[in-house]
C-alpha cells in the first residue's frame, strides 16, 4: 500500500526568534501570586536573547483583572541578556503581568549604520534599507505619526545619494527612533508562555503597628471584668502610643466544661474566667459575644471610637470549640469521634487542651463545615472588622484557607488575614503563597547578630520577600523569651527598636510589654506567671516605669520616615563587635536614610566601628556627614565608611540615625 502523500502546509512559518527564561518574580512556576500594595512598584527580570546577533526589544505586560487589554512598560538590557522593567501599582485590584520580546530590525539596522559609517565604509545602500524599515513602519501608524515616518522614508532615500552624514544623522536622530519605538513590527514576537499575578493590598498590609489587649482586663478590679465600653476608654492610651492595629483575643463565650483555671491549673477555682480560647457556651458560639464584655451594640460602637482615632480593631479567628460550643451539640458530625463515642480533645503531646475540641475537616460533612466558618469571618466583617489574626492556621487543611480567604476578599478586598503559624518554614511560607497577608515569624527566638542578620536577610530577599510579609513580634501571651525574663528592661527596649525598625510592620502583647513584664510560671518556661489567657490582670498603665514613652517615640519616627515603612531595602552593615548590629533601610528615592544601630548585650556598654557602605547611601567614599539619633535628638559627625559608637543599656540600647549630607 503506498504511502499518504503529505501536502506541504502553505501557510508561512511564523518564526519566533526570541527565548525568554528565569523571569522574577515568579512564585513555584507561576502557581502562585506575589504580593503588592497601592503605590508599590513590580520590578520584571528575564533572560531575553535570541540566535546570532540582532538586536532585541521587550516590554513587560500588565494589566488589571478587570482589563481586557495589556498595558506596556519598556525593558531595558542590564547584562548578560538579562533585562528589567517595571510597573506601578496603581488600584486595589489584582494584575496580571507578562513578557514580550522581539528582533528589532530597525536597532539592528541603526547600530550596523553607525559602525560601517565609522570605519570608513559606503553606507549608501544600507541608508536605503533604513528608508524601507520606516516606510513599512508608516503602514503600521496612523495620522500625523504615519505622515513623519513616510517623511523620513523619503529623506533617508533622497540623502542616501547626497549626503551619507546627514543620512547616518538622520538614522541614528531621536526623532526617527522614537517613531520606530512607537511602531515596531511584532508579529513574530515571542510572549512568555505564562500570565502571572499580583495580589494587591492596601497599605496597611505593608506597613502597620499592632497592639495586643484582653479586653477583660481593661478593669481596676481582678474580680470584675473589663467590658467594650472600659476598652473605649483605653483607645486614648492605644492611640497615644502610635499604633494603628488594636488585635483582641477571642471575644466569644466561654466555656464551662474542663474550663481551665489560674496559671492553665485543671482544677478551676469558683470564679476563674477559663480562656478566651475554649470558645462557645450556652450564651452562643463564634458569632456571639461574651456577656461581660458587653453587647453587639458596644462592639460596633468601638469600631467606630476606634475609627475615629486612627485605630483598627483586628478579631481572633480560632477554628475550635469549647464542649459547651452550640456546634457540639448541633453538628456532632464536625468533630472527631474517640472509639468510645467521645469527642477528641485538643493534644500536642504530652500538652492537653481538655477545654478545646478541634474541627475534623476530613469527615463527610465538611463542605458544610467550612460554609459555615465562611460564615464566622463574613459575619464579623459585616459589623465592620477588616483584620483577622488567625490561630494555629497550620493546624487546618492548605485548600480550606485557600478557599477561604479567596471567598472572603471577593466581597472584602480590603480584609488583611495574619497568621499565627509557629511552625515549620515551608509550611509558613505555604500559608503566605494561598493567600494570608502577614505572618508571625520566628523573630522571638532570634536572639544574637548572626541570627538576627541571617533570618532578616531570608525574609526581606527574593523570593520570600514577593510573598511572605513579615509581622514581627517581641512577645505574645503565650511567648515569653528566656532573655526578657533574664535582661530586663533593656531587652525589651531593644528588642522594641529591633522589631520596630527590621520590619515595616510589627506587633507587641500590651501592656505586658510596656510595663516590662517578665515573671515566667516556672524556670525553663515561655508561659507567663498569672497569665492573662486564664485570668483577668489588672495593669497599672499610669507606672512610672512604664515604655509608653519609647514606644511612642519609636512609632512616631516609624510614621515620619517612608524609610521604615517597608522591608524592600533592608541592608546589614559590619560591626567590629557582635554585641552590637547595625543595619540600614532607604525610602524608594534615597532621599530618606535611616541607619540604626542596637546593643544586644543588656548588661554592658558596648562600643565598635560601623562600617557603612558609602556607595549605597549615594555618598563619595570620603565623604562627610550628619547623623541626627531620632531616639534622643543628638547630632553627630561623621565622616567616611567607618565610625565609632557606644550604646550603655542601661540609659538607650539603640540610635536610630538619620543620615544627613
Amino acid at each position: 500500500m503506498p504511502a499518504p502523500k503529505i501536502e506541504p502546509d502553505k501557510k508561512p512559518l511564523t518564526i519566533r526568534r526570541p527565548a525568554i527564561e528565569g523571569v522574577t518574580p515568579e512564585i513555584d512556576a507561576g502557581k502562585f501570586p506575589i504580593k503588592r500594595t497601592v503605590g508599590e512598584d513590580v520590578v520584571v527580570q528575564a533572560d531575553i536573547f535570541a540566535d546570532g546577533h540582532d538586536a532585541l526589544s521587550a516590554v513587560v505586560l500588565y494589566r488589571l483583572y478587570s482589563e481586557d487589554n495589556w498595558r506596556e512598560a519598556p525593558m531595558r538590557f542590564v547584562d548578560n541578556d538579562r533585562w528589567q522593567g517595571q510597573f506601578r501599582i496603581a488600584a486595589q485590584e489584582n494584575y496580571s503581568y507578562s513578557v514580550e520580546a522581539w528582533v528589532d530590525p530597525f536597532q539592528t539596522w541603526v547600530r550596523g549604520l553607525i559602525k560601517k559609517y565609522e570605519a570608513g565604509q559606503d553606507v549608501a545602500m544600507d541608508v536605503r534599507v533604513g528608508a524601507e524599515l520606516a516606510q513599512a513602519a508608516s503602514k503600521r501608524a496612523a495620522g500625523a505619526d504615519a505622515r513623519s515616518l513616510a517623511d523620513l522614508a523619503v529623506k533617508l532615500n533622497k540623502l542616501s545619494a547626497s549626503d551619507l552624514a546627514a543620512a547616518v544623522a538622520t538614522g541614528r536622530g531621536v526623532d526617527l527612533a522614537a517613531l520606530m519605538q512607537r511602531y515596531p513590527d511584532r508579529r513574530a514576537s515571542t510572549i512568555y508562555g505564562k500570565q502571572l499575578a499580583v495580589t494587591v493590598d492596601r497599605e496597611k498590609a505593608r506597613f502597620s503597628a499592632w497592639y495586643e489587649m484582653f479586653p477583660r482586663s481593661c478593669t481596676r478590679d481582678p474580680k470584675k471584668s473589663g467590658t467594650f465600653r472600659d476598652c473605649i476608654a483605653r483607645l486614648d492610651y492605644v492611640a497615644q502610643m502610635g499604633f494603628d492595629v488594636l488585635y483582641l483575643p477571642p471575644i466569644h463565650p466561654i466555656g464551662i466544661t474542663e474550663r481551665k483555671g489560674k496559671n492553665n491549673t485543671t482544677n478551676p477555682a469558683p470564679g476563674d474566667t477559663g480562656s478566651p480560647w475554649a470558645i462557645g457556651a450556652k450564651e452562643g458560639g463564634h458569632k456571639g459575644i461574651h456577656p461581660e464584655l458587653g453587647t453587639l451594640e458596644d462592639f460596633r460602637a468601638l469600631l467606630l471610637k476606634a475609627r475615629d482615632k486612627g485605630i483598627e480593631i483586628a478579631l481572633d479567628i480560632a477554628y475550635q470549640c469549647s464542649p459547651d460550643h452550640p456546634y457540639v451539640k448541633e453538628h456532632p458530625e464536625w468533630f472527631l469521634h474517640r472509639p468510645d463515642g467521645s469527642i477528641q480533645y485538643a493534644e500536642n503531646p504530652p500538652k492537653k487542651y481538655q477545654d478545646i475540641y478541634p474541627f475534623h475537616f476530613d469527615g463527610e460533612s465538611a463542605g458544610a463545615l467550612r460554609e459555615e466558618l465562611k460564615s464566622v469571618v463574613l459575619y464579623w466583617a459585616t459589623q465592620g472588622v477588616r483584620i483577622f489574626r488567625v490561630d494555629n492556621p497550620h493546624t487546618k487543611p492548605f485548600v480550606f484557607w485557600e478557599w477561604l480567604i479567596a471567598e472572603v476578599r471577593r466581597e472584602y478586598p480590603d480584609a488583611i488575614f495574619l497568621a499565627e503559624a509557629f511552625t515549620r518554614p515551608k509550611v509558613m511560607y505555604r500559608l503566605a503563597k494561598l493567600g494570608f497577608t502577614q505572618s508571625y515569624t520566628y523573630f522571638a527566638w532570634r536572639n544574637n547578630k548572626a541570627e538576627l542578620t541571617e533570618y532578616l536577610t531570608e525574609l526581606t530577599q527574593p523570593p520570600v520577600r514577593d510573598f511572605f510579609r513579615m509581622n514581627l513580634w517581641p512577645n505574645t501571651p503565650d511567648i515569653l523569651t528566656e532573655p526578657f525574663q533574664s535582661g530586663g528592661r533593656a531587652v525589651f527596649m531593644s528588642r522594641l527598636v529591633l522589631a520596630a525598625t527590621l520590619s515595616a510592620s510589627y506587633g507587641v502583647y500590651g501592656p505586658a510589654y510596656e510595663l516590662c513584664e517578665n515573671r515566667a510560671v516556672a524556670a525553663g518556661s515561655e508561659e507567663y506567671l498569672d497569665s492573662e489567657k486564664y485570668q483577668i490582670r489588672v495593669w497599672d498603665i499610669d507606672s512610672a516605669g512604664s515604655l509608653r514613652g519609647l514606644i511612642a517615640d519609636v512609632n512616631s519616627i516609624r510614621r515620619e520616615n517612608p524609610a521604615l515603612q517597608s522591608n524592600e531595602r533592608l541592608r546589614f552593615h559590619r560591626v567590629d563587635n557582635d554585641q552590637l548590629i547595625a543595619y540600614s533601610k532607604m525610602s524608594e528615592d534615597s532621599a530618606n536614610r535611616i541607619l540604626v544601630v542596637v546593643n544586644l548585650d543588656p548588661r554592658n556598654t558596648q562600643s565598635g566601628f560601623v562600617e557603612v557602605a558609602m556607595e549605597q547611601f549615594g555618598l563619595a567614599p570620603d565623604a562627610a556627614f550628619e547623623v541626627e539619633d531620632l531616639l534622643t535628638g543628638a547630632r553627630y559627625g561623621w565622616r567616611g565608611s567607618r565610625n565609632y559608637v557606644a550604646l550603655n543599656p542601661g540609659k538607650m540600647p539603640a540610635h536610630i540615625f538619620r543620615l544627613r549630607a
